[in-house]
C-alpha cells in the first residue's frame, strides 16, 4: 500500500482547490469514507473505502475495496458526493458498487456498437439467403434512402415510437404512403431480430402501422371489356407510327395480360423453349407483385405459358433486341427498361384516353373469358383464370402449390384467348421497318 498522510475534515472547494502536491502521496477526507487522493505529481482523484464480501486471503474478514469517482476538476466535490451516496445505496441494497459501474460500462460500450444501421446489418446478412438478389438489393437500398440518415447511427435501444413515426410520416409526405408502410414492417423486423439477440427489450414499431396514413384504395382503371372495342382499340394502336418494340410490347402485353411492370421490366433469360412445344416466360418471384414473403417464395415464379401468337411477337423482336438483357429497353438507355409511360401514350394518341390503359387487358381478359367459361358451364376455369392473372389466394400453401399447376388448361386458355383476339391481325413481324413518326407536313398521315 501507498505511504501517505491522511488528513480528515469535510472538504470545501476552497480546499480541495488549494490542496498542493508532497513528496508522497497523501490524502484529504470529507466524510463517509470519501477522500481526495492527492499525488506527488499534482494528480487529484476522488476515492471511496469500502468493504463488500470477503477476504479472499482471510475469510473472517471483510474484503477492502477502493472505488474511483474520477479527477478533480472535471468532477467537483457535489459530483464526487453525489456518486458516494450512490455507491452507498447500492451497498445497502447488497450490490457491489465496482461490478455495478463494469456492468454499466458494458451496457453502454454494447449501446454504442449496437446501432440500428449494425443491428439492421446483421438482420440482413441472415434474412438476405432466402430472397432473391433483386429483392434483398430493393430492401436494403430502401432502409439507405429512407431510414439510415435519421436513425442509423442512433443505439438501437435509444429509438422510440415517436421518433419513428417522425420518420415515416416524413415518407408519408412525399406522397410515398406504401413505402411508408412497407419502411415500418422491415423497421419491426429489424427489432425482432434485436429482441431476439438479446440487444432490444420491445419493438417500438410493432403498432405503428395504425398511426399511418391507410394505404390508398386502388383505383379502378379504365379498360374496355367488350371484345369486339378491345380489338378495335388494338388494331387502332397498331397502325399509329411508333417504335416497332411499342407495338409489339403492346400486343405481347395483351396477349400474356401480364401486369405492365412485369412486361417493362421482362429478362430475355426468363423467356423458355421459345422453339419447343411448351414455350413459357417464367417472371422471377421477386418482380411479382406482392409484399416480402410473395417475392421470397421457393418456387414462387409467375408461369406464363406463350401461345404460337406470343411466341411470334417474341420472336419479331429478338432481331431488334435480342443481344440485350432487357426484352424492351428505353430507346435512349439500352440498359434500362421502356418508360411507364410509352404505352400509356400510344393508347392516347390512338384516341383512348381515359377509356383504356395497358393494365387493362388483365381487366377484359378476365373478363371476356369468365364470361364464356360460365356461358360453357366451366366453372373450374374461373380460379385457372384467377391463377393465369397471378392473383395470389389468401392461402398461402395453396399459392405455393398452384404455381404451376394446371398447365395444359392454362395453355389452351392461352390459345383461346389469342385466336379471339387476334384474328385477321397482321403478322408481327410487318411492324419493323414501317415509319416510326408522323409526317411533319400532314400529321394524319
Amino acid at each position: 500500500m501507498e505511504d501517505m498522510v491522511s488528513e480528515v475534515h469535510v472538504l470545501t472547494d476552497a480546499k480541495v482547490k488549494a490542496a498542493r502536491p508532497r513528496e508522497t502521496a497523501y490524502k484529504l477526507a470529507d466524510s463517509n469514507q470519501l477522500y481526495l487522493h492527492v499525488s506527488p505529481a499534482g494528480g487529484k482523484h476522488w476515492r471511496m473505502n469500502y468493504t463488500y464480501g470477503r477476504s479472499a486471503k482471510n475469510p473472517n474478514l471483510p474484503a477492502q475495496k477502493t472505488l474511483t469517482f474520477g479527477p478533480y476538476p472535471a468532477i467537483t466535490l457535489v459530483d464526487a458526493r453525489r456518486r458516494r451516496d450512490e455507491a452507498k445505496a447500492m451497498l445497502l441494497e447488497g450490490r457491489d458498487p465496482a461490478i455495478e459501474r463494469r456492468i454499466a460500462a458494458r451496457s453502454k460500450a454494447s449501446a454504442t456498437v449496437n446501432t440500428f444501421r449494425s443491428v439492421a446489418q446483421a438482420w440482413f446478412d441472415k434474412k438476405k439467403g432466402t430472397w432473391v438478389q433483386r429483392h434483398a438489393d430493393k430492401v436494403w437500398e430502401s432502409l439507405e434512402e429512407n431510414v439510415f440518415d435519421a436513425i442509423g447511427a442512433l443505439p438501437i435501444t435509444s429509438i422510440d415510437a415517436p421518433r419513428l413515426l417522425d420518420l415515416l410520416t416524413l415518407v408519408e409526405n412525399r406522397g410515398a404512403v406504401e413505402t411508408a408502410h412497407r419502411l415500418r414492417q422491415r423497421i419491426s423486423a429489424v427489432f425482432v431480430y434485436a429482441i431476439a439477440a438479446g440487444i432490444a427489450a420491445n419493438d417500438p414499431a410493432a403498432s405503428l402501422g395504425k398511426a399511418l396514413t391507410p394505404k390508398p384504395r386502388a383505383r379502378r382503371q379504365p379498360a374496355i371489356i367488350e371484345l369486339d372495342g378491345l380489338r378495335e382499340m388494338l388494331a387502332a394502336c397498331e397502325v399509329e407510327r411508333s417504335r416497332a418494340g411499342t407495338k409489339l410490347a403492346l400486343r405481347l402485353l395483351a396477349l400474356t395480360v401480364v401486369r405492365p411492370g412485369e412486361l417493362r421490366n421482362g429478362r430475355w433469360e426468363e423467356i423458355e423453349d421459345l422453339d419447343g412445344p411448351e414455350p413459357l416466360w417464367r417472371i422471377p418471384a421477386a418482380r411479382m407483385k406482392g409484399d416480402e414473403d410473395r417475392k421470397a417464395e421457393v418456387g414462387g415464379d409467375h408461369l406464363v405459358p406463350l401461345s404460337p401468337q406470343a411466341v411470334a411477337v417474341i420472336k419479331a423482336l429478338q432481331p431488334l433486341t435480342g443481344n440485350l438483357e432487357i426484352m424492351f429497353p428505353s430507346e435512349r438507355h439500352l440498359h434500362v427498361p421502356m418508360s411507364e409511360n410509352t404505352l400509356r401514350q400510344m393508347l392516347i394518341r390512338s384516341g383512348y384516353y381515359q377509356r383504356h390503359v395497358p393494365h387493362g387487358f388483365r381487366a377484359a381478359f378476365s373478363t371476356i373469358m369468365n364470361e364464356r367459361a360460365d356461358a360453357a358451364g366451366r366453372s373450374g376455369d374461373r380460379a385457372i383464370i384467377d391463377l393465369m392473372l397471378a392473383h395470389v389466394p389468401k392461402d398461402k400453401v395453396e399459392s405455393a402449390y398452384n404455381r404451376a399447376a394446371f398447365m395444359p388448361r392454362r395453355r389452351e386458355l392461352a390459345q383461346e384467348w389469342a385466336d379471339l383476339l387476334l384474328d385477321g391481325f397482321a403478322d408481327p413481324d410487318t411492324f419493323v421497318g414501317l415509319p416510326m413518326r408522323r409526317s411533319i407536313g400532314n400529321p394524319k398521315r
